[in-house]
């Protein structure tokens, strides 16, 4: 699965938090990364209030996410170099510092960068990920992917090269795959429609036991 890094642009008021959130939740789901949302919801939603109490509201600034290995990394870049966040112990009396103790409290790592025309507040997250295109879908995705690289060959011997298949043609192989499976069970008198059946109740246990969202096989 390929993780593009991806910026937006935003002006720092409050008004921004609850769409800069929908939109972290939206790619976090594209990603496959659904069990970060809250976790990198908060942390943008604090990135953000650090910029409009110590910068000013009305600022403009930049929300940037990519991945930095296995960890999810986000960025709050505002033009601000001077107005630095400041950390406070979460038990303190004082206001300040507490978003950052926030952050501090649910990221693996955080910092700030400081260039000659802005400032970048960053965090990183980690994730259950072996590889940072790889996926968070326990052993079934990892075998799919290697009978789907073997398919791929199998059907493309002569234009196999050892690049990632696009989505569009994962998908493709992946009905082929499926396809190949009934013929071949209803060859051996089996009924595929009962296989797929039992396919689907095993689909859907596994992704509640998951806590992600079920989608129908067909």
């Amino acid at each position: 699965m390929s993780r593009k890094p991806w910026d937006l642009t935003f002006t720092a008021d409050l008004e921004e938090v609850a769409a800069l959130r929908r939109i972290m939740r939206l790619h976090l789901g594209i990603w496959g990364l659904h069990d970060l949302t809250d976790g990198a919801q908060l942390c943008v939603s604090e990135l953000v209030s650090n910029v409009i109490t110590h910068v000013g509201p009305g600022t403009p600034a930049t929300l940037a996410v990519s991945m930095n290995g296995t960890h999810l990394r986000i960025e709050v870049h505002d033009p601000d170099p001077r107005a630095l966040p400041t950390l406070v112990d979460a038990t303190s009396d004082s206001e300040a510092g507490r978003g950052m103790a926030l952050v501090g409290a649910v990221a693996d790592r955080w910092g700030v960068l400081l260039r000659p025309d802005r400032k970048v507040t960053w965090c990183e997250l980690s994730t259950s990920l072996t590889s940072e295109n790889g996926h968070v879908g326990g052993a079934g995705v990892t075998r799919a992917e290697a009978l789907l690289g073997l398919y791929q060959q199998a059907r493309l011997p002569c234009e196999s090269n050892g690049s990632r298949l696009s989505m569009k043609m994962a998908e493709e192989a992946v009905i082929d795959v499926i396809t190949d499976f009934l013929h071949w069970l209803r060859a051996h008198g089996s009924d595929a429609d009962e296989i797929l059946d039992r396919a689907q109740t095993r689909f859907e246990v596994q992704t509640t036991e998951d806590g992600l969202p079920c989608q129908v096989l067909r």
